[in-house]
Formats: structure tokens, C-alpha cells, sequence
């Protein structure tokens, strides 16, 4: 009868500008769903060029680049009797656009250019593409003649057209359309259009996952049909991790979901779906039959082709199952692992270092990074021929075979924990411990003969000594004293990540880690090049609230122990001098907030866009029942002052994931000056105004 049509969707592990992995990993794509039996598959957004080119997209590399892998996926036995959607860049009369373009048998059937493109967040299409905006026009494209050589073809549709194959009728919607307000897949839906496509480059945020799922399910609950969605997974060259879960829907239910997180390459989902189920799910939908009898019809490509066979009444269906989410602390414990693989193998360094100092910060480093070895060792298990031929690589060992995590840690993951005479025993054996159980090569070092040696040259060319407050100093002397020894930890960690192996007779160097949180950088308590200084920083993104959960997580799923008195201790920088043997110094005292409140500060600041007034407006509600008007006053006031100041820090801040949307990178996704007059004298005398009607 021609029902049950055959589809595959996957989710590629692309890297920027990697044409010739990004087109061996495309290929395997194709295989996998022509082995499987698809006739139809689906691919991430610009998966030959790698989604993160950015500026690279201004080249004409870019442009000539794709269109050679184009001519090889065009040429290639395996891409024959399957029809293959792949994304890229295309130049069409002088404008860039992000596009698909669907081939079947060596012929070009549409380039299908994008209509909505993200501008928001971490995103800037604009400033690379222009969105198509002649809805349901189709123009004449020329092909390069490199395609046209192997095509046959002088020119192709270009623009927002449909496919007609033999059996059904299929749409394309790419990435940002399905998020948008007048999603492209509403009026397909009601022009007969019965499967839909999306291809995407979404990134990893926590808690977001179930919103993209229900965006997909949503999108055909109301008007019925079958939606396909690709999605690019892992580190493709910057801070943001893509994290897969391509998923396969029909008439508002989920019927195949792909991994968030994992450590393959190339994923692929197939489904075998029975199109009579959709017409007979729209037959009785009357307000949308209605709809349809109205709509303005979209150009259609006829495809000589169909999805499915004529005698497929026995061929069995997939039927709907229930989406499995992650919680925020595996997400924590997988999303930023992955990304730190990808990094590693890609860098092709020998492992990481780690300054360990005992706290919740850089020991929920620590546990993302024995998480990693953990992802490793299960992927090697599980027959994952590239994870184990990238730790061989890592490890410098042609016949190593992880099967320890930690092992694999002993090997890969270097702490160091850095005392000064400011430091707790307390704190030192945590770090200790901590790294006996995650299995790390751990080093303990003393700074106080660096510290007093830099402090010395300055006594000595101004005839004067510093000294910390507790003796008798000003609180710029105290803030100067601690920032040295902040700084001498960055230099000694770049020391020992690049001269550590060398003297365990190892080849290779080590990326340095940082452990800031997305609280302390938005309030920016944190020293300028110091610790917070690092290649990469897996937690950067990530509230302290949520670290600490992750740390119980840990705890319960990875039997650490040790995490148990880091989780109890009070947060604290260690900078200044012990009383009685004991820290005097915490975070929360010296910050003048609680990293709760900094949660909240920095989710109404950038999230829901407050300035100093709005937030005071917002939080005299929030708080009122612990706070008054003037004491909430006070506190913004405090937060604003403290956030403008230290806004500088952020031009310098360590390239971290992205997991939280108040994250304030300075890099791309929270543009703000770094320059402020930080009396903010309008808009406190707003507040003060206010909090005197209050009264």
C-alpha cells in the first residue's frame, strides 16, 4: 500500500572547519540509516562546514570548501537511493544564506535557505546570513560548476518550496523556525505537508532539553504529522556544548529520542512510521480541515521517490515511548565531561591540571573530570573504536586500553593543591583525600618563599611592607597581599601543566583548569589573573547552588567520601591570615551577599533585563517577607556597586561552558561596557525615591 515510510535523523559530533572529519562523519551517518533501511535522512544545521565557523563564514574558503564536500557526498555510491538533507553556506546572487540542500542520486531537489534566523543569546546568524523572506517563492540557483560536473544540473529551486515524493509530502524547518512564534511547519502542516524536518545547532543550557522536546511533540499534536529533528553534539571550537537529543515525533508523541550526552560521534535514529496514521489523526480534527480548505499553497518539488514500499502491510511500526530527562546535577556531570573530552582529544594534549585547593569549586571540577573518565571507560566498553583511539593518543600508548576510571585519572588529571601560611590543614587534607578517591596524581607545594619574594622586591624599592588588616593594615594592603598570592598561583599552575610530565618522563603538556563559578565572576569575587585564569573552565557557567547539589550527587553516585566534609566546610578564599589555627575568612562575609542572592541578582539582571531600579521593584515583592523596602534598597544598591566594578574582570574571563542563560561572558552572549560609573546616581535616586513613599 505505500504507508509505512522508513526515516533517520542523527546527531554529529561536527567540529568548525574540520571538512574532512565533518565529511567522514557524515558518511557514516548515511551508512548507518541506509543499513537500517531509511529512506530519507536527515542532518544537523551546516553540518559540513561545522555550525561555530563565525567569521570564517565571511571566507570564500567557507563557500568553496562545502560545495568539494557537497560534490563528494554527490558522487559517492552511498549516498545513491536514500535521500540525503545536508546543511551549509550558500552564496545566492551576492547573499549569504544558511541552508539545506536535499540531494537524491547525484541531483540537487531543493536549496532550502533559512527564514528565521537566532540573533539572541549566544547567537549572531545575522551577522553572517540574511534570512529568507519570500515565504512559498522559489528562484533559479546556479550551480558551481564543480557540482554541476557531477550533477549534471545547471541550476536548482532555491527558496521555500516542499518535497512530493511518491507517497507523502515533506517540509523543512531549520533550527530557530521551530522556536519561532509562526513556526514554518504550521501553515506546511495545513497545505497536506505530513513530515517535517528540523535541523539544528541548540546548545546545551540547564533544564532546557524538555523545552525543545515539547516544542517538537506540540508541533504535531495540534495539526498532526510526523516531525524529524537533527541536532549537532559536542565542543565544535567554543564554550558551547551541543548536546544531541535527536528525536523522532508523530501526532504529539515521541516515538525514537537520541542521548543528550555521549561520547559517540555520529548517532543515528531510524523510525518506521505508518502515514495513515496521520491522515486518520487529521481527519477528525475539524477546525484545522477547516484551516487547510483556506491555505495559500507552497511550491512543490516532485521527487520520483518514495519513502516507503509498496508491500509494507506486515513491516511493524515504532509506537510512542516516554522521554527520559536528565537532572540538573547529571547534567552537570555529563554535559560539561563531554565538552571537556572534546576539547582535550581535539587540543591533542596529554591531559589536565587542576589547582585543588579543597573548596566545593575546584573539587566539583575535579568530579566533572573523573565523570569524563567515567564517560571514557564505559565508551571503550561499549566498542566505541574512536573514544579508545583518541586515549591512546592522550596517553601516548598504542596498545592502552581504559577500563579503570581511576586509572584513566592517574594518568590524564593532575591536582595540585597550593598552600601558603594562610592555609588550613583542614582544606589540605581534603584535597588530599579527594584525590586518593578520584584516583589524580596529586601534588602538594608551599607558595610563601614566591609570595615573600615578590612582596620583598616591592619593600625593597619603596622602603615599605604591606601588611594585612588583622596586623594593622589598610584594606588596600590586605586586598594587594592576597592578590599576590592568588597570582602566584596562576604562574606556578601554567609551570606545572606544562613541565609535570616532563619529569615523570611523559611527553606532552597539560590544559590548566578554572574553577570560578557564573556567581562569583558576575560579582566578580574573584582575583585578575589568578587561579580564575586557566585554558578552560568547565564550572563557569554553573550557580553555586547547583555545584553544591552536584556535589551530593557525586557523593551518592560516585561513593567520594570525601566530598562529605568539602559539602559541611564554609566557603572561603584563604587569603588572609588564620586566627588561632583556624579560617577566619569566607565568601559570603566578604562578598556582603550570599551566593543565593547572587542566583537571584544575576537571573533578574540578565534573564528577565533589570536594571537597578526594575530589581529593587521586583525584589521588595520577592522579599518581602524577610526584607524591608530599605534593606532590599541597600542590597541592589550593594549588588550594582560590586557588579560594575568588577565588570572589567569578565574581558579576561576564562572561556567556560555555557550552562546557565545569567551567565555574564563578556565574550558574546552578555554585551555590556566594562567601563561604568558605578555611583549609578539616577537610577539610586529612582529607588531612594521609592523607598521613601514606601516608608
Amino acid at each position: 500500500m505505500g504507508r509505512a515510510v522508513t526515516v533517520a535523523t542523527c546527531a554529529l559530533n561536527q567540529w568548525a572547519l574540520d571538512f574532512e572529519g565533518n565529511l567522514e562523519r557524515i558518511f557514516r551517518s548515511i551508512d548507518i540509516a541506509k543499513s537500517r533501511g531509511a529512506r530519507y535522512r536527515l542532518g544537523p544545521e551546516l553540518e559540513i562546514c561545522g555550525y561555530g565557523c563565525s567569521d570564517h563564514y565571511y571566507e570564500s574558503d567557507t563557500l568553496l570548501h562545502s560545495f568539494q564536500v557537497l560534490a563528494k557526498l554527490l558522487e559517492s555510491p552511498a549516498t545513491q537511493d536514500i535521500i540525503c538533507d545536508v546543511g551549509m553556506p550558500v552564496l545566492h546572487r551576492n547573499v549569504r544564506y544558511n541552508c539545506r540542500v536535499i540531494f537524491l542520486n547525484k541531483k540537487i531537489l531543493l536549496i532550502r535557505p533559512k527564514i528565521s534566523l537566532a540573533n539572541a543569546g549566544n547567537y549572531r546568524e545575522l551577522r553572517w546570513f540574511t534570512p529568507w523572506n519570500k515565504a512559498r517563492h522559489v528562484e533559479e540557483y546556479f550551480l558551481p560548476r564543480i557540482i554541476q560536473e557531477v550533477a549534471g544540473q545547471e541550476t536548482v529551486p532555491f527558496g521555500d518550496a516542499v518535497l512530493a515524493t511518491k507517497d507523502t509530502c515533506l517540509g523543512a524547518e531549520i533550527c530557530e523556525e521551530l522556536w519561532a512564534p509562526n513556526s514554518p511547519h504550521i501553515e506546511m502542516g495545513l497545505d497536506g505537508v505530513e513530515i517535517f524536518t528540523n535541523s539544528s545547532g541548540s546548545h546545551h543550557v540547564l533544564r532546557k532539553a524538555h523545552t525543545r522536546v515539547d516544542l517538537v511533540n506540540s508541533a504535531t499534536a495540534k495539526n498532526g504529522g510526523i516531525y524529524i529533528l537533527a541536532n549537532q553534539k559536542g565542543c565544535d571550537g567554543d564554550r558551547l556544548y551541543y548536546d544531541g537529543c535527536a528525536m523522532i515525533s508523530m501526532n504529539g508523541e515521541t516515538v525514537a529520542q537520541g542521548s543528550q550526552f555521549s561520547l559517540d560521534d555520529v548517532e543515528v535514529l531510524v523510525a518506521t512510521l505508518d502515514l495513515e496514521d496521520v491522515r486518520s489523526y487529521r481527519a477528525e480534527i475539524s477546525s484545522r480541515n477547516l484551516a487547510a480548505s483556506k491555505v495559500n499553497p507552497y511550491p512543490r518539488v516532485k521527487v520520483n521517490f518514495a519513502l516507503s514500499c509498496s508491500d509494507d502491510v506486515a513491516v511493524p511500526t515504532c509506537m510512542p515511548i516516554q522521554w527520559r530527562h536528565h537532572s540538573p546535577e547529571e547534567e552537570i556531570s555529563l554535559g560539561p565531561a563531554c565538552w571537556l573530552w572534546d576539547y582535550l582529544r581535539r587540543s591533542k594534549q596529554a591531559g589536565f591540571l587542576l589547582p585543588l585547593s579543597g573548596g566545593i569549586d575546584s573539587s566539583a571540577t575535579a568530579c566533572i573530570v573523573y565523570s569524563m573518565c567515567h564517560q571514557v571507560c564505559l565508551a571503550v566498553k561499549n566498542g566505541n573504536a574512536d573514544v579508545l583511539a583518541d586515549a591512546r593518543k592522550i596517553v601516548n600508548d598504542e596498545t592502552y586500553v581504559p577500563e579503570d576510571p581511576r586509572e584513566f585519572c592517574k594518568r590524564i588529571f593532575t591536582t595540585c593543591y597550593m598552600a601558603s601560611e594562610n592555609s588550613s590543614q583542614d582544606t589540605c587534607n581534603r584535597a588530599k583525600l579527594l584525590a586518593e578517591q578520584i584516583g589524580s596524581y596529586h601534588i602538594n607545594l608551599n607558595i610563601d618563599v614566591a609570595v615573600k619574594a615578590i612582596v620583598g622586591i616591592f619593600s625593597m624599592v619603596t622602603g615599605l611592607t604591606p601588611r594585612f588588616s588583622v596586623y594593622g593594615g589598610s584594606s588596600r594592603e590586605n586586598l594587594a597581599l592576597q592578590n599576590v598570592q592568588a597570582r602566584i598561583r596562576m604562574i606556578l599552575a601554567y609551570l606545572f601543566a606544562q613541565l609535570t610530565l616532563w619529569t615523570r618522563g611523559l611527553p606532552g603538556g597539560l590544559l590548566v583548569l578554572g574553577s570560578a563559578n557564573v556567581d562569583e565572576s558576575l560579582r566578580g569575587y574573584l582575583t585578575k589573573y589568578d587561579c580564575s585564569s586557566a585554558d578552560i573552565n568547565p564550572i563557569g557557567g554553573i550557580s553555586k547552588t547547583d555545584l553544591k547539589n552536584f556535589i551530593q550527587y557525586c557523593i551518592e553516585n560516585f561513593q567520594l567520601t570525601a566530598l562529605r566534609s568539602i559539602m559541611s566546610a564554609p566557603p572561603t578564599a584563604e587569603l588572609e591570615p588564620l586566627v588561632e589555627g583556624q579560617v577566619a575568612q569566607t565568601d559570603e562575609a566578604d562578598m556582603g551577599m550570599t551566593y543565593a542572592e547572587l542566583s537571584i541578582y544575576g537571573k533578574l539582571r540578565k534573564i528577565a533585563k533589570a536594571g537597578p531600579y526594575s530589581m529593587f521593584c521586583k525584589l521588595i515583592n520577592m522579599w518581602k517577607e524577610i526584607c524591608t523596602p530599605r534593606e532590599v534598597a541597600s542590597k541592589v544598591k550593594h549588588f550594582f556597586r560590586m557588579y560594575s566594578i568588577n565588570r572589567h574582570k569578565m574581558t579576561t574571563l576564562t572561556p567556560s561552558y555555557h550552562a546557565e542563560n545569567y551567565s555574564p561572558d563578556d565574550n558574546r552572549f552578555d554585551l555590556r561596557p566594562f567601563l561604568y560609573n558605578t555611583t549609578w546616581s539616577w537610577q539610586f535616586r529612582c529607588i531612594d525615591k521609592q523607598v521613601n513613599a514606601l516608608d
